[in-house]
């Protein structure tokens, strides 16, 4: 694909604006995420927590100001994720809102009433330079991933990955066809069993993915088990937490040859 010929060798940040875990002791905590990504081209606030109140505090404590928004990312229709949009829209309504095509039109409706542009998302496409969605994914829950290429291989950002978060992984290095460097988000394995999820990990590692971040849905006791197996490439998530990929090394293998 022509989209994934060039990366990005700039270092990227994703400061964590909300969660339900704690990481910086002056933020705050509730059940969702959303994180802000800078140094990919456009600045992207991935989901919105579910509470507007708390993520506009936290961002404010983080020094993120609302005007930097320039794409908004919503992974998928569930309160926790969309339920801050409002609060920030009524901050910034000049950014760009990337969303499922599944979301209901009520909620299209109120977004609209901001005059703010939204793109509805059904197949995986290219947001800007080196960034992208998966596209829909998923059949009880459609929901949304995004993937950014950088040279030390790609991003991948996951909400709740309801579809599966082995399949969202393999389904994005696919498409980027390059090497996973990190997976962070949610990996809904809260009611999952032990057993599983000891797989779901080994599938992950077989997949190459270098670095881990867990978070939200992803539940106590899958986390451990994630810390127990990367190791030192275990990152902790929590509000809060800033990721800068200039400090996660990582020597690539020789790239995919393309015909």
């Amino acid at each position: 694909m022509n989209d994934f010929e060039r990366f990005s060798s700039m270092d990227i940040e994703i400061t964590v604006t909300y969660d339900n875990n704690k990481y910086m002791q002056d933020c705050g905590t509730g059940w969702g995420f959303s994180c802000f990504i800078r140094g990919a081209g456009r600045s992207v606030l991935f989901d919105t927590g579910g509470d507007g109140t708390l993520l506009l505090k936290n961002m404010k404590r983080l020094r993120i100001d609302t005007k930097e928004i320039d794409i908004i990312f919503l992974s998928h229709n569930h309160e926790d994720h969309v339920g801050g949009l409002q609060d920030v829209l009524q901050k910034n309504n000049g950014s760009i809102v990337y969303l499922p095509q599944s979301f209901p039109a009520d909620i299209k409706n109120s977004i609209g009433h901001f005059r703010t542009k939204i793109v509805e998302v059904l197949e995986h496409g290219k947001l800007c330079k080196n960034v992208f969605t998966t596209g829909e994914l998923g059949t009880a829950v459609k929901e949304q991933s995004l993937i950014i290429r950088t040279a030390k291989g790609c991003i991948v950002i996951t909400g709740c990955a309801h579809p599966g978060i082995v399949s969202i992984v393999k389904h994005a290095k696919d498409l980027i066809m390059d090497d996973v460097f990190m997976v962070i988000g949610g990996y809904h394995l809260g009611s999952t069993s032990i057993s599983e999820i000891k797989h779901i990990i080994s599938g992950l590692q077989g997949l190459g993915v270098r670095y881990i971040g867990p978070c939200h849905c992803t539940g106590d006791t899958a986390r451990q088990l994630f810390r127990e197996r990367y190791r030192e490439n275990y990152i902790t998530i929590g509000a809060g937490r800033i990721i800068e990929t200039r400090h996660l090394t990582w020597m690539k293998r020789s790239r995919v040859s393309r015909s």
